[in-house]
């Protein structure tokens, strides 16, 4: 009996033995399962590349003829009183027909603008402005003017600087395009100083000299003219207090040229 029994062990084991080698050789056997394959990330798409928008081109240069028609074309609509106490004076603004690609309502826009500035003559409580249309009353009218014009609203002839007289607020288009040399500033900042300059005299203000060499030129010194020292400044007011030199003038040629 007990060598039946140690036979009949033998013959189990190897049968356990040939079943591992018929797997491993690939012969019939039990299957040994295998890791599933990993799932591929689904794909991922970088954004299409957009260019950076277009700038938009830059407006048409204005033109004008030296001497135009004396008529005008109002700004049509008016705006809110810019300043919270003082004086209320009203203005238009007006572009005279011979002057090019600058539409009224767009200077009035910028006449608009440097007037409403809280550095302007409306931050410190003595004026408030507010711009009108044609129909409305008014105080003062600012007028874009070809140079042959300007001669006949202002006194002289000079054909180069810009004026005020009487209610009449006259900025010669060849300095709103051109600026003047060495004045040391951007044209906006020049612009901005000729709106000031000369509303500042429509509400009372004489010239002024520069205090200083190296200090802000007042808006009522000449800048257009000179400097003399003083560094190109476009506001009546500074830290919203009045800003002031010395009364007078200097006595400057006037330059040539457009």
């Amino acid at each position: 009996m007990r060598g039946g029994r140690i036979a009949v062990a033998l013959v189990a084991c190897g049968a356990v033995l040939a079943g591992v080698f018929a797997v491993r050789a690939g012969m019939p056997g039990r299957a040994i399962p295998s890791a599933a394959p990993a799932t591929p990330p689904p794909p991922t798409h970088a954004p299409s590349p957009t260019g950076s928008p277009s700038p938009p081109p830059p407006p048409p240069e204005i033109t004008y003829v030296a001497r135009g028609e004396g008529t005008w074309r109002f700004a049509a609509g008016g705006g809110p009183v810019a300043g919270r106490s003082g004086q209320l004076m009203r203005y238009r603004v007006a572009v005279e027909r011979g002057i090019r690609n600058i539409e009224p309502d767009a200077f009035a826009a910028e006449v608009t603008r440097t007037l409403s500035d809280p550095r302007s003559w409306t931050g410190n409580g003595r004026w408030r402005l507010q711009r009108v249309g044609s129909g409305s009353p008014y105080d003062f009218t600012v007028y874009l003017t070809t140079p042959g014009t300007r001669d006949a609203l202002c006194p002289g002839d000079d054909g180069y600087t810009s004026c005020r007289n009487g209610e009449r607020v006259v900025l010669n288009v060849a300095r709103w395009v051109h600026g003047v040399p060495r004045y040391g500033a951007p044209l906006d900042a020049y612009r901005q100083y000729l709106v000031n300059h000369e509303v500042g005299h429509r509400l009372g203000h004489g010239h002024e000299k520069c205090p200083g060499p190296g200090r802000p030129a007042p808006v009522m010194q000449q800048q257009t003219l000179g400097l003399h020292g003083c560094v190109a400044y476009g506001w009546p007011l500074r830290a919203g207090r009045l800003y002031q030199g010395p009364a007078g003038s200097y006595d400057d040629p006037i330059p040539e040229g457009p």
